[in-house]
């Protein structure tokens, strides 16, 4: 379930600056500095696979930001917990690669075996998948 599920417009939002201040204007950058916290305006498809928000800053002025840039507020100010929920690749196989790791093998017969490759290839690239 994405954050922004259940998100609204007029909704208070966080806006977390170190993810995104390499792309943001100076005046929107002392904007945030002065207020981090902003309203959601509008929504906006990002990337064809994601939504973005639109949010009106404390000086009045809008800019749109990347779901992750952002954390969506309670009643009370409070941040709300963002839960991943990526369940896309849930199978046996995903579930298992994710629990595997690597130890470093010091042992010349231990870097020569083609298993204890092949699992350090595995391990290495399973944030991929």
């Amino acid at each position: 379930m994405s954050l922004l599920d259940n998100t609204k417009i007029g909704n208070s939002v966080q806006i977390n600056l170190e993810l995104s201040k390499d792309r943001l204007s100076k005046e929107v950058v002392d904007a945030i500095n002065v207020s981090s916290i902003a309203k959601i305006s509008d929504f906006r498809i990002t990337d064809g696979k994601g939504i973005g928000v639109i949010l009106q800053l404390s000086n009045g002025k809008e800019q749109w930001f990347f779901e992750d840039e952002i954390d969506l507020l309670d009643e009370n100010g409070n941040v709300i917990k963002k839960i991943n929920d990526k369940k896309e690749n849930s199978n046996f196989i995903f579930d298992y690669l994710r629990g595997l790791n690597y130890e470093n093998k010091n042992k010349v017969s231990e870097l020569l075996n083609p298993i204890n490759f092949f699992i350090w290839l595995v391990v290495s690239f399973k944030d991929i998948f």
